[in-house]
C-alpha cells in the first residue's frame, strides 16, 4: 500500500472555520447548479474535481492554507451536488402527481438532511472494507487527489473552468433569456407512409459536456438506448397499433414515447438494479462483516488508530441513525396515518438505505460516481415498497400509497447518492493523508447546508419554468425524467395501469445487455456494457441521448490525438483541461438557468422576439463554434 501524501504523523489544520464556511457555500452553489441541470437533462456528474479547483483558487487568497484543508472543502462542496441529485430524482414526483402543490420547506429539508446524513453514516463502517482492503479504482477520488497535489505545486487550471462557465452561461442567456436562437433541432417523417423516422438534437453545450466527461463507452450506450426506443420501439408500435390521430408528425413520436415506450427503461432499470445486488453479494457480505467488526471494536480501534485511520466512532454512528429515523417516521406518519404501517415503512427505508448505500459505495469505486446506478436502485425500492403497501393498504387510498413509496425512495436515493460521493472523497483523503473523521464531518456540513436551500430553489424553478408537466404558463417545463418515471411507477402500481408488457420487454432487453456485457468481460474487451447506461438512454428524450453521444465522440477523437503526444505529462494536462472546461460548461449553463428563473419570477423579460430570431440553425452554428474551440484548446494542451 502506498504511503499517504501527507504523513499520518504530521498534523495540519484541517477542520477550520474557514474550511467550513467555504465548503458550505460551495455546497449550496454546486447543489443549486446540479438541481437545475438534473431536472433539465436527467443526468448529473460528479462535482469533486471542479469543487477542488474552485477551493484551490479561493484558498490562495488566504495565508497558511494547506492541501488537507482544501480536500475538506471539496468534500463538503461535492456533497451538495450529490444531495441535489437524490432530491430531484424523487421529490418532484410528488408535485407531478399532484400530491404536493409545491415543495414544502420543512418536509423537503428534513428529507434531504436525514437521507443525506444517513448516507454518510451508513458508509462510515464500510470505509476500511471498500477503500483500504478492496482493490477498487474510485476514478473521481484518485483524479481529485491528483488535481489537489498538482494545484499545491502551482498551476492556473482554474482559468479553464472559468472559460467553460462563461461559454456555457453566455450560450444559455443568448437562447433562453434573449431568445436569439432555438435550443432544439428536431425533424420527423414517415418513410413510404409506414416507417416512422425521427431525429432531434438538444443544442446545449452542457449536455455535450456530460457526454465528454462520461466518455465514448457510456455515451454510446445511452445513445443505444435512445436508438432502441426511437428507431425500433416507436416504429414497431406504430406498425402494430397505429399512430395517434390529430397530432403533427413530430408530436406522434413524443406521445408514443411518453405514454408507452419509455417504460422499456423501467424494466431495464429494475433488472439492472437487481443485477447490481447479485453481482455485489460477496462484497456486501464483507462490508456488513466490516460494519459489525467496527461496532464491536469501536473504542479499541479509535484508541490505537493512526490519524489517517481515525473514523467517527460507531456509537455516534448508531445514535445518528436513530436520530435521523425519528423525523422520517413522523413524515411518513403524516401521510399514512397508521403507526404499524409507518413503522414498516421506516424499517424498509433503513434496510434498503444501508443495502443500496453499500451498493452505491462499491459501484463508485468500480465505475465512478457519475456512472453510479442510483436511478436503478431507487426505482427498484419504489416498486418494491409500492407493491408491499398495496398488499397492506389495498387500493382504498392510492395517492397516499404512491406518495409513501416515493418518500421511501427519496430517502434511499439521497442516502445512496451521498454514499457514492462520500466514498470517492474518502478515497481522495486516503491518498492525500486526510483524517477520515474530519471528512465525514464535512460531508454532513455539505449535506445540511445544501439541504437548507434546495426547497426554495425547487419552488423557484417550479414557478418560473415548471417541472414535468406542460402548462399554459410553462409549455416547455424542465423534463425531470427520473421523477416523472418514479411517479408513473408508484401511481401505476396503485392504479393498475402500468404497461406491464412493455416493462417486461424492457427487462428482457436488460437481460440481453447483461449477457452481452458478460461476453465482453470474458473476451477481456475494454468495451463494457453496464445495463443501467442503456436503461437511462431508453427513458431519456432522444434529443438528450444524441447530444450526450456527440460529447463522447469528441472525447474519443481527443483520445486518439493523445496517442501521438510526445509525453504523458502533456496528456494529463490536456485531460485535466478538458474535464475542467466541460465542468464549466455545465456549471455556467446551470447557474445562468437559475438566474433566468429568478428574473422570470420577478417578471423581468429580456427576450428580443417572441420567436427565436435565428431558429435552430443559428443555435447549431453557435454550438459548433463552441465545441470546435473546446476541441482546439484541449488538443493544443497535449502537444
Amino acid at each position: 500500500m502506498s504511503k499517504p501524501y501527507i504523513s499520518p504523523k504530521k498534523k495540519l489544520n484541517e477542520l477550520t472555520l474557514k474550511s467550513i464556511i467555504i465548503g458550505a457555500t460551495l455546497s449550496v452553489i454546486l447543489g443549486t447548479a446540479n438541481a437545475y441541470f438534473g431536472l433539465f437533462s436527467g443526468l448529473t456528474v460528479s462535482a469533486s474535481i471542479p469543487a477542488a479547483v474552485i477551493s484551490m483558487a479561493v484558498l490562495k487568497t488566504f495565508k497558511n492554507s494547506n492541501i488537507l484543508e482544501n480536500n475538506l472543502i471539496q468534500t463538503s462542496a461535492s456533497a451538495g451536488e450529490s444531495l441535489a441529485a437524490g432530491i430531484i430524482f424523487t421529490l418532484p414526483a410528488l408535485v407531478i402527481m399532484g400530491y404536493w402543490k409545491s415543495f414544502n420547506y420543512l418536509e423537503t429539508t428534513l428529507i434531504a438532511i436525514c437521507g443525506g446524513v444517513l448516507g454518510v453514516l451508513f458508509t462510515i463502517p464500510l470505509r476500511k472494507a471498500l477503500i483500504v482492503k478492496e482493490k477498487l479504482t474510485f476514478p473521481e477520488g484518485i483524479a481529485t487527489a491528483e488535481v489537489l497535489k498538482t494545484g499545491e505545486k502551482g498551476g492556473g487550471s482554474v482559468k479553464y473552468l472559468i472559460i467553460g462557465s462563461l461559454l456555457g452561461g453566455l450560450y444559455k442567456f443568448g437562447f433562453e433569456a434573449l431568445n436569439l436562437w432555438s435550443g432544439l433541432f428536431e425533424k420527423a417523417l414517415f418513410l413510404k407512409e409506414r416507417y416512422y423516422l425521427y431525429f432531434s438534437l438538444n443544442l446545449s453545450p452542457a449536455l455535450v459536456a456530460v457526454g465528454y466527461i462520461v466518455g465514448l463507452n457510456i455515451s454510446f450506450l445511452v445513445f443505444l438506448g435512445g436508438v432502441i426506443s426511437w428507431y425500433v420501439g416507436i416504429p414497431l408500435y406504430i406498425l402494430l397499433r397505429g399512430a395517434p390521430e390529430e397530432l403533427s408528425t413530430v408530436q406522434i413520436g413524443g406521445e408514443i414515447w411518453s405514454s408507452h415506450i419509455r417504460y422499456l427503461g423501467v424494466g431495464a432499470m429494475i433488472v439492472g438494479g437487481l443485477w447490481a445486488l447479485v453481482g455485489l453479494r460477496s462484497a456486501l457480505g464483507q462490508s456488513f462483516e466490516s460494519a459489525v467488526e467496527a461496532f464491536k471494536k469501536g473504542r479499541k480501534i479509535l484508541s490505537t488508530a493512526s490519524r489517517t485511520e481515525l473514523d467517527t466512532s460507531m456509537s455516534w454512528v448508531m445514535i445518528g441513525i436513530g436520530v435521523m429515523t425519528v423525523p422520517i417516521f413522523f413524515i411518513y406518519l403524516t401521510i399514512i396515518k397508521d403507526i404499524p404501517i409507518t413503522l414498516f415503512m421506516s424499517l424498509i427505508m433503513i434496510v434498503a438505505g444501508f443495502l443500496f448505500s453499500a451498493v452505491a459505495g462499491y459501484m463508485a469505486g468500480l465505475v465512478g460516481s457519475s456512472n453510479n446506478p442510483i436511478s436503478g436502485v431507487t426505482i427498484a425500492t419504489i416498486l418494491t415498497t409500492a407493491l408491499l403497501l398495496l398488499l397492506i393498504m389495498g387500493t382504498s387510498a392510492p395517492a397516499k400509497g404512491a406518495a409513501g413509496a416515493i418518500l421511501v425512495g427519496a430517502i434511499v436515493c439521497c442516502a445512496a447518492a451521498i454514499a457514492g460521493d462520500n466514498m470517492q472523497d474518502l478515497k481522495a483523503g486516503h491518498i492525500l493523508g486526510s483524517t477520515p473523521r474530519n471528512q465525514q464531518i464535512m460531508q454532513i456540513v455539505g449535506v445540511v447546508s445544501g439541504a437548507l436551500f434546495i426547497a426554495p430553489i425547487l419552488n423557484l424553478l417550479l414557478a418560473s419554468k415548471g417541472i414535468g408537466i406542460p402548462t399554459l404558463l410553462n409549455p416547455n417545463p424542465l423534463s425531470a425524467p427520473q421523477a416523472t418515471l418514479m411517479m408513473s411507477v408508484a401511481s401505476g402500481i396503485f392504479g393498475d395501469n402500468l404497461p406491464w408488457d412493455i416493462i417486461i420487454l424492457g427487462g428482457v432487453i436488460g437481460v440481453l445487455i447483461i449477457l452481452a456485457d458478460e461476453y465482453f468481460k470474458r473476451k477481456k474487451s475494454i468495451f463494457k456494457m453496464p445495463v443501467l447506461a442503456v436503461a437511462v438512454g431508453l427513458y431519456l428524450p432522444f434529443e438528450l441521448d444524441s447530444s450526450i453521444f456527440i460529447g463522447g465522440l469528441i472525447a474519443w477523437l481527443l483520445e486518439r490525438g493523445y496517442q501521438r503526444a510526445k509525453n504523458s505529462t502533456s496528456v494529463d494536462q490536456a485531460k485535466n483541461t478538458g474535464l475542467l472546461m466541460a465542468s464549466g460548461l455545465i456549471t455556467g449553463e446551470a447557474l445562468i438557468g437559475i438566474l433566468i428563473a429568478v428574473l422570470t419570477a420577478v417578471q423581468w423579460d429580456f427576450s428580443i422576439s417572441d420567436n427565436p430570431l435565428g431558429g435552430s440553425l443559428l443555435g447549431l452554428l453557435i454550438l459548433t463554434i463552441i465545441l470546435t474551440y473546446f476541441y482546439l484548446v484541449v488538443s493544443k494542451r497535449a502537444k
